[in-house]
């Protein structure tokens, strides 16, 4: 009996799952055929689409404006907050780095995706180098990094550490 609720559950929240992750994969193709890339993605609160997003980095001469971001300042906008706790991220593709950094400043709880980033790398949109990068020392990138003012810069990290009406985020 516990067996047949439990599998009961399962099917529940695959076919849930499926639905959320059709509608961004649905996405990603027409956007296709709409002269965009090749990606999509959903955020779902309680049950529902509360946004969508598609990558609009061509379109909108953006190169921040992927399917994953373009999607997080749409549900932002529209729940009136920064974090996006409670709810889910459906993307039609795994995140880039880019995308994956903004996922987790979000607070989202979960991520779902469709195609893997070797799947990218396979039709050119290959991140791996970005990887690569993030893990050397800044004096070691490729883009050529310095750091200046140091002294001054501190100063407003020294005034938010201060600051007694923060908003944390």
């Amino acid at each position: 009996m516990i067996f047949v609720t439990l599998s009961y559950k399962f099917e529940i929240t695959m076919s849930y799952n499926e639905k959320f992750m059709r509608r961004a994969i649905e996405l990603s193709v027409r956007n296709v055929e709409e002269g965009g890339g090749p990606f999509g993605a959903v955020i779902v609160k309680n049950g529902e689409i509360i946004a969508e997003g598609t990558n609009r980095v061509t379109a909108d001469h953006d190169p921040t404006a992927h399917a994953e971001v373009s999607v997080i300042r749409k549900a932002a906008k529209q729940l009136d907050t920064f974090d996006l706790s409670g709810c889910d991220i459906y993307s039609s593709c795994e995140p880039c780095p880019m995308c994956l950094g903004a996922i987790y400043w979000a607070h989202l709880d979960n991520l779902y995706y469709g195609n893997t980033k070797a799947d990218a790398k396979a039709i050119g949109f290959d991140d791996s180098f970005i990887y690569d990068e993030i893990n050397l020392l800044p004096e070691e990138r490729q883009l050529k990094t310095s750091q200046y003012l140091s002294e001054e810069a501190i100063a407003a990290f020294e005034k938010w550490r201060d600051k007694e009406d923060k908003v944390e985020y």
